[in-house]
């Protein structure tokens, strides 16, 4: 299977150990409901959506997000957590048609 296209963004941009930081997650994928016709064809569009999505701050896992059809194309999570060291960020996810793909940034804390 391709790999799709997402991004990790660490907001603020400088930030240091004992920080609360936004972690934004987006990737670039459909999100069929599978309720959708196809305007050429008229035949119906399989569902294919994004299902799970997991959080990890090196190798453990933060939090978990169970994800439904409804959800829009190109879909944006966000969490808040703390950083205590240096490291990497992991999101891992699946979707309903069995295609599992994950993005990684590293975690580097400013000193002071």
């Amino acid at each position: 299977m391709a790999k799709r296209k997402s991004l990790i963004k660490i907001k603020p941009k400088k930030y240091k150990v004992g920080d609360i930081v936004k972690v934004d997650f987006i990737v670039i994928h459909p999100m069929d409901t599978g309720m959708r016709k196809d305007k050429k064809t008229g035949k119906i569009i399989p569902a294919h959506y994004i299902n799970d999505v997991q959080f990890f701050y090196n190798d453990k896992l933060v939090t978990k997000m169970v994800v439904w059809e409804s959800v829009s194309t190109n879909p944006y999570f966000s969490i808040n957590m703390k950083i205590t060291g240096p490291g990497k960020i992991k999101v891992v996810y699946k979707d309903n048609q069995g295609e599992v793909n994950e993005k990684t940034k590293k975690v580097k804390p400013k000193k002071g």
